[in-house]
């Protein structure tokens, strides 16, 4: 007789959205992790705006379960929300990593650069990469570590990090840009789905003549870094 395979539950925890493209991306990922990691029992939460909430999830997983927040930064959601979130549930789930500056997140975004018609080669190129920002300076450092990775290898005149709620931080990003010598200008968000702040970033790009490529989506190696920080998470488990 075959044993039976033990399933661990994975709750992919994404901040949640008004706006519907956002849930759509969440779940494509936990689809996607579904098929190509069957040891786990794959389940969809949210912060706030989707559903089901995190809070009520909770409610339906062992104790041997694993939050996996589905955020680039360790901003307010990852710090505060999802852990106050878990303790009033008094459910002893382990908690993994945000996703953070992973280089296949990069090596994403850069494939998200050229397909909007970019070359790594072109030395007149300058891309201000764009994210939500947040009040906590460590987790807008932690985004600015990006460029690095990302202008690896190119013959960009540079490459830029400005945050999308900061006021006038995208513009003058692109000025920085242009007077470092680069005469075009590409926006790449470093968000995980659309929403109603990258359209607030299109609209600026629309304005400027700015290209923009898309945001990182449901892309296979998004799932594989959800899926790297479930597997640490429960590494570090067994070895306390």
């Amino acid at each position: 007789m075959r044993a039976a395979r033990l399933v661990t539950t994975l709750v992919l925890t994404a901040h949640g959205s008004r706006d519907p493209r956002s849930a759509a991306n969440t779940e494509a990922i936990a689809g996607h992790l579904r098929r190509v990691a069957p040891d786990f029992d794959v389940r969809v939460a949210f912060c706030e705006h989707s559903a089901p909430n995190l809070r009520d999830v909770l409610t339906t997983v062992a104790e041997d379960s694993v939050v996996v927040p589905f955020l680039l930064a360790s901003a307010y959601h990852a710090r505060i929300d999802i852990p106050t979130v878990i303790a009033q549930s008094g459910v002893p789930v382990r908690v993994a990593p945000t996703l953070g500056e992973d280089d296949r997140l990069v090596q994403v975004l850069g494939e998200r650069i050229s397909a909007a018609g970019a070359s790594r080669f072109d030395p007149d190129l300058g891309v201000v990469v764009v994210a939500v920002g947040s009040s906590h300076q460590e987790a807008n450092a932690q985004t600015a570590r990006v460029a690095t990775p990302l202008s690896r290898g190119t013959r960009w005149a540079g490459t830029e990090v400005a945050f999308a709620t900061q006021q006038g931080s995208v513009q003058q990003a692109v000025e920085r840009l242009q007077a470092r010598g680069a005469t075009r200008v590409m926006i790449a968000p470093w968000f995980l789905a659309h929403g109603r702040i990258t359209d607030g970033v299109a609209d600026y790009a629309a304005r400027a003549g700015i290209p923009m490529a898309e945001p990182l989506g449901a892309h296979r190696l998004v799932a594989a870094t959800v899926l790297d920080r479930a597997e640490a998470a429960l590494a570090a488990t067994l070895a306390a």
